[in-house]
């Protein structure tokens, strides 16, 4: 899993790199992501502008890091239709701040 980390305006912005989270990458990403979130920004953005898809698997990883940062907040940035979708479907989107760009 591809992913890049830098500080944006006090917010730490991780970039994934990749088209999908499903199954078969979101051990993966948790594990990258895990490596990410050291830095102790009080916030952090993911940047999902390149993922086309995200399964169910996908989701749950996301929702583990957000539950790994607490107290600090995951928001989402740069959603594709697609990716909007499960979140809309799954309710997600109300338990996540989703930004329409990721800081640049």
């Amino acid at each position: 899993m591809d992913l890049s980390a830098e500080v944006r305006d006090g917010a730490l912005v991780i970039r994934v790199h990749e088209d999908r989270i499903d199954a078969a990458s979101a051990i993966d990403f948790k594990d990258r992501m895990r490596e990410a979130i050291r830095d102790p920004a009080p916030v952090v953005v993911l940047d999902l502008s390149r993922v086309a898809f995200l399964d169910s698997s996908g989701l749950g990883a996301v929702v583990a890091v957000m539950k790994l940062l607490a107290p600090r907040k995951l928001e989402l940035a740069a959603l594709s239709p697609t990716v909007a979708k499960v979140f809309r479907l799954t309710r997600m989107d109300s338990v996540f701040t989703i930004h329409p760009e990721a800081p640049r």
